[in-house]
């Protein structure tokens, strides 16, 4: 950016602040304007929320807002700046040769400009659950991919000795031209303001500074998901740059089926096989849980088809919902072949059965 243009634009007014406003009131209101004027929401307010950023990226910084309140007070505001013409309304008459402190001061003020905070970018990965790990929740690891730093060059992306420093900036990042009462200050288009640039890159990473790796990651899978359910893990995803908050983990479940559960809403379901004369009479079966065994009582005439209900042993109890119960259906086994001894039993049993109904 040119010198003149910190002269001529006012970033306490871009904020709607006054010079006098703490850190606080700037934060808070760059936050304000930045969401109002967002180009994802607001369409068409690129420029503004550019001159936004801007203004925040100075005033935002206890160091670079006292230089650019010394470069204000030396502006217009205090005398001006004479033309090649003469003096200024201020009887000031600043030659190119006076500017030299002042370049110095932009020069300081570019160079010493922090990388804007970047937020990590957001990963995709899917994860193979166990029935029973789906519905009562499991804390696993999962492996990400990820570009860490080189441990070859330490991230440089330069060889041992293949860095140097910028000569044209002499590793400032910016240069400064004197233009007839001005000195501007812009970024070095020779080192793109790195100022320096590698001449012999990493032989590992060819000088990119990064190489491929992979880190694994604790995510806790909440009970009760199902198959196809994508869960997001906040700050779970790459890192984020220059002290940007790290981006989201999305995890796609895939959950196995099971031989003997599946679900119902909060509800399990299972089956169990009950002898004939035992749904007649009434008896006690073990019924297996995604616990331990329980122990279900069959009352006598229990019906083929009939489904009984143990609390509790469903998806484990969340904020919204209480704990889910195991739906247990009661299978009869008829028996497809009797003996002759056998058929005359249930023959009689019939004729008594009958009898009584009549």
């Amino acid at each position: 950016m040119a010198e003149r243009e910190w002269f001529d634009t006012d970033y306490y007014k871009v904020l709607g602040v006054t010079s006098s406003a703490t850190g606080k009131e700037i934060t808070r209101a760059y936050r304000k304007l930045a969401k109002s004027h967002h180009p994802d929401t607001n369409p068409g307010s690129e420029e503004r929320f550019k001159e936004i950023s801007v203004a925040y990226d100075v005033l935002g910084d206890a160091a670079k807002r006292k230089e650019y309140d010394e470069v204000r007070r030396l502006g217009p505001a205090a005398g001006g700046f004479a033309s090649p013409r003469g003096p200024g309304p201020g009887n000031f008459n600043f030659q190119s040769g006076d500017l030299g402190d002042l370049g110095d001061l932009f020069g300081g003020l570019f160079a010493n400009r922090r990388p804007r905070a970047q937020r990590g970018a957001d990963v995709e990965t899917s994860l193979h659950l166990s029935f029973r790990d789906s519905v009562m929740g499991v804390t696993t690891t999962v492996s990400l991919p990820s570009n860490e730093a080189c441990t070859t060059c330490k991230g440089t992306g330069a060889a041992p000795g293949g860095y140097v420093t910028c000569e044209f900036c002499n590793g400032r990042g910016v240069t400064n031209d004197d233009q007839g009462p001005f000195a501007m200050s812009s970024v070095c288009t020779h080192c793109a303001g790195r100022g320096g640039r590698i001449v012999t890159p990493c032989a590992v990473c060819q000088g990119s500074g990064r190489e491929p790796s992979s880190r694994r990651v604790n995510v806790r899978i909440p009970a009760g998901v199902i198959d196809g359910q994508r869960i997001r893990l906040k700050a779970k995803g790459s890192p984020g740059a220059n002290g940007g908050a790290p981006g989201d983990l999305f995890v796609d479940v895939h959950v196995a089926s099971d031989a003997h559960f599946e679900r119902r809403g909060r509800h399990v379901t299972t089956s169990v096989k009950v002898a004939l004369t035992a749904a007649i009479l009434g008896t006690t079966v073990e019924v297996p849980t995604l616990d331990e065994p329980v122990t279900l009582k069959i009352p006598a005439g229990t019906q083929p088809g009939t489904t009984m209900r143990v609390r509790g042993r469903g998806v484990p109890a969340s904020a919204k919902h209480a704990d889910g119960d195991l739906l247990v259906s009661v299978n009869v086994e008829i028996p497809k072949k009797l003996t002759k001894e056998q058929r005359t039993l249930v023959e009689k049993l019939a004729l008594a059965l009958h009898e009584e109904e009549s």
